[in-house]
């Protein structure tokens, strides 16, 4: 594996916006995540939950509530607007302005030709969903107080609001009230304190659940308004409900970071009489969980403390694998840290600046994406909204800092930034991709998601959304070959120095290698495809995301994702499913005999905190950017409700 001085670096203070919104899309099997700083995240539940796609938020607009509308998806929040997103560029399609003041929720019918809103003025309001935008249809019959929550009934015929104290049924086709059902407060509740209905589900049979402040899910017939059945599932507050695509499990998330589950079931054997019953808690919070989600057979939750959580239902996985894995997402899968190995310098992208050690510059805007250029002397960074590209000067300790004043029209904003290895070329993507400095362009129709550039600046590799890499010719301005497409998403990528191979590593774990000039896969990469990769290698769940190369030893690929670090030998043997991943500590204490026996390609060390990046210099030292995930606990807030020992 080789010794290397290593620099350890812990001042990158990256902290995660707190979740507060979920939505699941079945078809695509696709889950929005929206945090407090306004940004939303896709991820890809079929592709070991890759997070696909980024868009970045803005100051003053948090969002509140998600929906999917068949492959368009919708926000709203506590600022009364309604955002549809384009999800081809990464960004804010349109903006609406409800009119009804702050929305606390937003729901699609499943025929998909209508939205709701639930606003701060106490009305339902109906968008009519059209090809191109959403249009206002009209009002709910007006109530007194807000509207927390919604749900509609399969049918679309009819809404459930969600408020204080009081749970209304409305007609969308005359528009009225036509159940009034009355929420207790709970015993020893002051009559002053109001009981907040924080969510809302609406079954096909008519069944309505609701969950509220005092700690209750409830269980409601919808016909004659009577309550069926009451769960006191906490002390707090019951802040989030979503029942399964098959209406037959129902996942709680509590204020206390309890996930709940129930489940529809026959409490007689060979009786179809059946009633909700609680089953099982999930304890994987430590903070207020806002948002809960049944995808097939996992429990998503995301609240407070950052983390999207996914939690496997063994009873419904078959074998174990990546499937049954539990899993604890907290960094993004993308990188944040941009590396000058010439000038040894590190680039830190924060949400809403940028630091290159005493540099830094602030805005509104979010940052999608940044870098600096090998040699230490530009910076180029880019919001949603505009492109930004500065000079550097270092001399000694002295920084200095020129922004580039007049740049092409087309430069207006990025998903992804790469410089060229001698620092002249800048390579811009959206879904056009932009080779500046000569200037020059090429269309892609899809989000570009990674950019790889070669050593020799002759070739170019992008990656988008849809799992499609292209490679282009530099010097001749045009596209090359496309890789074939590969059924998983690449994550992290790179064109070795020598050999100018493209390295590949997926979201499921699957490592290949593209001969550029060849036009086709090495003989390593059909040698890893006939051999197959390791189970411990492929059972990780957390993706690579960053891609290497030793430049004393072209036979060695350096690459790590959230908790280790690996080296990868081509000139070993690939290991078999006997082989064991040993730590190079443990191999060194065996004889030469026993350590030549357990050698192979696969060299890994999981010896530092939770990383964000690993780059290996010019002069051989290793560069690890550690953010211990203790650190990032110890900023959160404390939680609203700590249960307390023998209470």
């Amino acid at each position: 594996m080789g010794e290397f001085n290593v620099h350890r670096v812990r001042f990158f203070d990256y902290m995660p916006s707190a979740i507060r919104a979920l939505a699941f899309q079945p078809q695509r099997e696709r889950i929005a995540v929206a945090r407090t700083d306004g940004t939303v995240e896709i991820f890809n539940r079929a592709d070991c939950f890759f997070q696909e796609k980024v868009i970045p938020g803005r100051q003053q607009a948090a969002t509140e509530a998600l929906a999917w509308v068949g492959d368009r998806l919708f926000s709203a929040g506590l600022n009364g607007e309604i955002i549809e997103y384009d999800l081809d560029n990464n960004k804010t399609k349109y903006t609406i302005d409800a009119y009804g003041g702050p929305i606390w929720s937003i729901t699609s019918n499943k025929q998909g030709t209508h939205l709701a809103v639930g606003c701060e003025d106490g009305t339902v309001k109906l968008f009519e969903v059209h090809e191109d935008r959403i249009q206002f249809e009209r009002n709910l019959a007006k109530q007194k107080g807000r509207i927390i929550s919604l749900s509609w009934h399969p049918s679309g015929s009819k809404i459930v609001a969600g408020m204080m104290d009081v749970i209304h049924i409305f007609d969308t086709e005359t528009g009225q009230s036509v159940q009034r059902l009355l929420v207790d407060r709970g015993v020893g509740t002051s009559r002053s304190q109001e009981c907040v209905v924080w969510s809302v589900v609406y079954l096909s049979d008519g069944t309505i659940i609701s969950g509220d402040s005092a700690g209750k899910v409830k269980m409601w017939d919808s016909r004659t308004g009577t309550l069926i059945k009451s769960h006191q599932v906490t002390k707090w507050d019951v802040l989030t409900l979503s029942v399964s695509q098959d209406e037959t499990s129902l996942a709680v998330g509590t204020s206390e970071g309890h996930v709940v589950q129930f489940q529809f079931l026959s409490m007689v054997l060979g009786q179809e009489d059946k009633e909700w019953v609680r089953t099982r808690t999930f304890k994987n919070h430590t903070h207020d969980v806002r948002a809960v989600l049944e995808v097939n057979t996992a429990i998503v939750s995301g609240g407070m403390d950052t983390q999207f959580v996914v939690r496997p239902l063994l009873d419904k996985i078959d074998e174990r694998g990546q499937a049954s894995a539990l899993r604890n997402i907290q960094f993004p899968h993308r990188r944040l840290v941009s590396c000058a190995r010439k000038a040894g310098l590190l680039l830190f992208q924060y949400p809403g600046h940028l630091e290159l050690w005493r540099y830094y510059s602030n805005g509104e805007e979010h940052i999608c994406c940044s870098a600096v250029s090998p040699c230490g002397g530009w910076i180029a960074y880019s919001t949603v909204a505009s492109f930004r590209l500065y000079r550097l000067h270092c001399e000694n300790n002295n920084v200095s800092i020129i922004k580039v004043s007049k740049l092409p029209k087309v430069l207006s904003s990025a998903n992804q930034i790469c410089f060229s290895s001698d620092s002249s070329h800048l390579f811009v993507a959206s879904t056009l991709l932009i080779f500046y400095l000569p200037s020059s362009s090429q269309g892609s129709g899809q989000a570009i998601n990674l950019l790889a550039a070669s050593e020799d600046g002759k070739w170019l590799a992008s990656a988008n959304s849809d799992h499609e890499v292209q490679i282009y010719n530099l010097n001749k301005m045009k596209p090359h070959c496309t890789v074939p497409v590969h059924s998983s998403g690449v994550s992290a990528m790179a064109i070795h120095p020598t050999t100018n191979n493209l390295f590949m590593v997926h979201a499921d774990q699957q490592l290949t290698e593209y001969s550029v000039e060849k036009k086709q896969y090495t003989d390593w990469s059909r040698q890893v495809q006939r051999h197959g990769l390791h189970s411990l290698w492929l059972e990780r769940d957390t993706p690579v995301t960053n891609v290497t190369f030793n430049p004393k030893n072209p036979a060695h690929i350096v690459l790590h994702d959230m908790y280790m670090f690996c080296i990868i030998d081509q000139t070993l043997p690939l290991p078999d499913q006997r082989s064991q991943f040993y730590n190079q500590l443990t191999l060194r204490s065996m004889p030469e005999k026993e350590r030549k026996k357990h050698s192979h390609a696969f060299k890994m060390c999981k010896i530092f905190k939770e990383l964000l990046f690993v780059e290996l210099m010019e002069d051989q030292s290793l560069v690890v950017v550690e953010r211990p995930l203790m650190d990032i606990t110890a900023q959160l807030p404390a939680p609203v409700r700590q249960k307390k020992f023998a209470t």
